[in-house]
């Protein structure tokens, strides 16, 4: 059904302004914010969380609750001024017009309510379609967004679903009505990359089918690159920024955006030679905002007196089009080609002595087959299958893989909080797999530390910083007397470069990259020799991610430490590890280097995880796979290899044999191992994924 013809911009934001009021202040939120995107047109709006991405996304939509208010400007879609509509009209457009998908997939699906009857309510209420209709719909939307067994979904609660698969009810859900306009909110964040990769190329392909237009959200460059026609950097509540990718990408013209780009790891950088540079200072509270530019006290092309000037700057054209756009009053005069001053060359410790040993590690879970009434067989989740492997003093080991594959479990082990079912752990010496953490001695619970993924769920909101990391110390007996802890807590602050004032703060006053260091100050308390980093980055900022895994860096150098980094994110793993390990369904898949991990020939499961990695760089060529289908269930493994559901391919191995022998473990070359069927000379031909093109 064709919505009234409309051929202007579908979204029109103009000069737009919107402030929250508290009983104090005003505080500034959006300033002097525009952007366009014309029909079936993608335009990307890129920035650090806080810079008003949100706000603007709720501007849209009308929803910026009772404290929130346009103070200037206008959004107009298709021509009609969105703030001077009535709540009816409003209504009317909302859900049909303009969809919006959120970051948090269960927060938009009500919990008590079947599938399908939440998708057909959209076009019963919005179109008054009749029942029939509106199942036939919802069965073809679900088909669409490439989800198995679409009759199967449609009567299924969401708790029944994936993560990804509930990501893709949502997405069905806003394209019930095939809205003109859909709003993006950070949809990937909380998927795995191969989901990601997935759910992205979905969208993709919807907006050609559609013919629909988007505004997608997100800190993640490499995304935007591969969905966006067009791109939008904010900072601090303005646009500093604008113009197509490769313009964008290519021809920078802002420092912030340049900053932002150095901060991120781009394929074949090394962590030695060429360090991430993190960008210097905080980012500004809206209600403590410089004068002039806002970036200026973080840039390094400031000019007193010209940058810091009382008087807001506009958007300048940096072409003769007026296509691309910076707020920089210096860009014509940055040399923006010259080569980035290297940060001092860091030499990697020397690599020493096992430290830790895994042999054989397996750990099963008993489940009861009904699980909610517990009675009848037991079912055995195999969460590792006989894991192998060592890491020796000053290493990184990466341990890389989706959701579900065993990562946590093994860390749960090692760490004491779950014991092994067989095999052994040895830390130096002295086997723990069977220790749990309350029997573990001191030091060797201080040996083993574990960074964690969320900073916000591991620091007591009741208790200052120091106070946390000098309860750490008193548990690991580090110092004779409560003098010399807090002299240690105040050079476990330099340590981690956080101003020794933050002892006397509480959590809430931190920020997400703060509380994060002070986690890593606490790992470190004891100065532990192993410490396992599960997604220690993936919940901060990319400038923040570059500044925390630097640190982490920093500190392994000066103290040995052999770290095991968590991840699914390859480009980070790429450009910290020593060696990786690739894990799918409890197995390990592949294990070696880095070097030969990330060069062929590959596991099928490494090749479609690193061309899964979004890369935010235009010179990139990488080869396209996308995994269909999730991960099975540990619970009901598939016979045989445990990827054959998924590869692509199986269908060069003779016999059936992926689907009745679990393959063994092969060594390709020294210290690289994969467990895979495929014949040498097949492995052999396998092509590169990722090609950096010739300049």
């Amino acid at each position: 059904m064709a919505k009234q013809d409309y051929d202007g911009p579908i979204l029109e934001i103009d000069k737009l302004s919107i402030s929250f009021f508290t009983r104090l202040r005003e505080i500034p939120a959006v300033m002097d914010f525009s952007v366009t995107v014309q029909p079936g047109e993608a335009v990307g709006l890129v920035g650090e969380s806080g810079c008003g991405k949100s706000t603007v996304a709720l501007g849209v939509m009308q929803d910026l609750g009772k404290n929130g208010r346009v103070v200037g400007g206008s959004i107009k879609f298709k021509g009609r001024n969105l703030g001077k509509m009535s709540m009816e009209e409003l209504r009317d457009i909302r859900g049909s017009e303009i969809a919006m998908i959120y970051q948090e997939p269960m927060a938009s699906l009500n919990p008590a309510m079947k599938i399908g009857k939440q998708l057909m309510e959209v076009p019963m209420i919005h179109q008054g379609m009749s029942e029939k209709d509106a199942y036939d719909r919802a069965l073809q939307v679900v088909t669409d967004v490439k989800l198995p067994d679409p009759k199967r979904i449609l009567n299924s609660f969401p708790h029944q679903l994936s993560g990804g698969q509930q990501q893709r009810i949502v997405i069905a859900m806003a394209l019930m009505s095939e809205p003109s306009l859909l709003i993006l909110d950070e949809p990937t964040t909380a998927l795995d990359v191969t989901v990601e990769a997935a759910v992205v190329e979905l969208v993709k392909d919807l907006g050609k089918k559609y013919g629909t237009s988007m505004l997608f959200i997100s800190h993640n460059l490499g995304l935007v690159l591969e969905t966006c026609d067009r791109i939008c950097v904010m900072y601090s509540g303005e646009a500093v920024e604008r113009g197509s990718i490769k313009q964008v990408f290519d021809e920078m013209q802002h420092p912030y955006t340049q900053a932002l780009f150095r901060s991120i790891p781009l394929p074949g950088a090394d962590k030695n030679a060429r360090p991430l540079v993190a960008i210097p200072g905080n980012f500004p509270l809206p209600h403590e905002r410089p004068p002039g530019c806002n970036f200026g006290p973080r840039c390094d092309y400031f000019e007193e007196g010209l940058c810091n000037q009382d008087k807001a700057i506009p958007m300048f054209p940096a072409n003769d089009d007026g296509s691309h756009e910076t707020r920089c009053l210096k860009f014509k005069e940055i040399d923006w080609n010259a080569p980035l001053t290297l940060g001092e060359q860091k030499e990697k410790g020397e690599v020493g002595d096992v430290v830790l040993k895994m042999d054989n590690l397996k750990k099963y879970y008993e489940v009861a087959a009904s699980a909610l009434f517990g009675g009848g067989n037991k079912k055995v989740v195999k969460a590792n299958e006989t894991l192998s492997f060592e890491a020796r003093e000053s290493e990184t080991l990466a341990i890389v893989g989706e959701s579900g594959c065993g990562k946590s479990t093994f860390a749960k082990v090692l760490m004491g909080l779950e014991t092994a079912t067989e095999g052994t752990i040895a830390l130096g010496n002295k086997p723990i797999q069977d220790v749990p953490i309350e029997e573990r001695d001191t030091q060797t619970v201080a040996d083993v530390q574990m960074v964690f993924q969320n900073p916000f769920d591991t620091l007591n909101p009741s208790m200052t910083v120091g106070r946390q990391i000098i309860r750490a110390l008193e548990i690991f007996k580090v110092g004779k007397n409560e003098a010399e802890r807090k002299q240690r807590m105040l050079e476990l602050l330099d340590l981690v470069k956080l101003p020794r004032a933050f002892a006397d703060r509480m959590p809430r006053q931190l920020s997400g990259g703060q509380k994060q260091r002070v986690g890593i100050a606490r790992a470190f308390a004891g100065d532990a020799r192993i410490v396992v980093a599960d997604e220690p980055v993936s919940a901060l900022d990319v400038s923040v991610q570059a500044a925390v895994t630097d640190l982490l860096m920093e500190i392994q150098r000066e103290q040995k430490t052999t770290l095991l980094f968590i991840s699914h994110d390859l480009s980070i793993v790429r450009y910290l590890s020593d060696r990786v390990m690739v894990m799918y369904l409890g197995h390990v898949v592949e294990l070696g280097t880095t070097e030969q991990v990330f060069a062929p020939p590959y596991h099928p499961y490494t090749e479609a995880l690193l061309s899964a990695v979004p890369i935010a760089d235009t010179s990139v060529e990488k080869q396209h796979i996308v995994l269909e289908g999730d991960i099975p269930s540990a619970m009901n493994p598939p016979p045989g290899c445990p990827f054959q559901t998924r590869c692509r391919w199986k269908s060069d191995v003779p016999g059936g044999l992926c689907e009745k022998e679990v393959p063994p473990v092969r060594h390709l070359a020294e210290g690289h191992q994969v467990k895979c069927h495929l014949a040498d000379d097949i492995l052999a031909r396998m092509e590169p994924v990722i090609k950096i093109a010739a300049e």
